[in-house]
């Protein structure tokens, strides 16, 4: 029976740890009413590519079939955009943690060299320099 009472416990705390990341994430989920506005995200880095300095977000993306895992795209949005401009890059999801403060901290590792690779292959082509 304590092997039980261990199991339950165990079980326990890693659903409040899910309910935690859950309201955490939801803080910083992109609004879903309004697709035309920026959408929100959690700032990581800024970098310089191609005479242009560029403010790297960490966006989390839903998955219906995986509720208690977080998964992640970086998008880049230009200090100089203008309205008439093209979308936001942004990367494939290239994040898959199991909670929000983990993929946070995944996101953070990446270097400026590797952000700026990201950035050269999410930008349309022609656009890398």
């Amino acid at each position: 029976t304590s092997e039980k009472c261990t199991k339950r416990w165990v079980w326990r705390e890693r659903r409040l740890r899910r309910e935690r990341d859950w309201n955490l994430l939801l803080l910083y989920r992109p609004s879903m009413t309004n697709s035309q506005s920026p959408a929100p995200g959690l700032h990581i880095a800024t970098i310089a590519h191609a005479g242009r300095i560029w403010d790297a977000y960490l966006e989390f993306d839903d998955d219906p079939h995986r509720p208690n895992v977080y998964r992640g795209r970086v998008r880049f949005d230009p200090a100089d955009s203008t309205d008439f401009e093209d979308p936001k890059p942004r990367t494939t999801v290239i994040i898959i943690e199991e909670s929000y403060e983990e993929a946070v901290a995944k996101a953070r590792r990446f270097d400026e060299r590797s952000l700026e690779g990201l950035l050269r292959s999410a930008l349309p082509d022609g656009s890398a320099a």
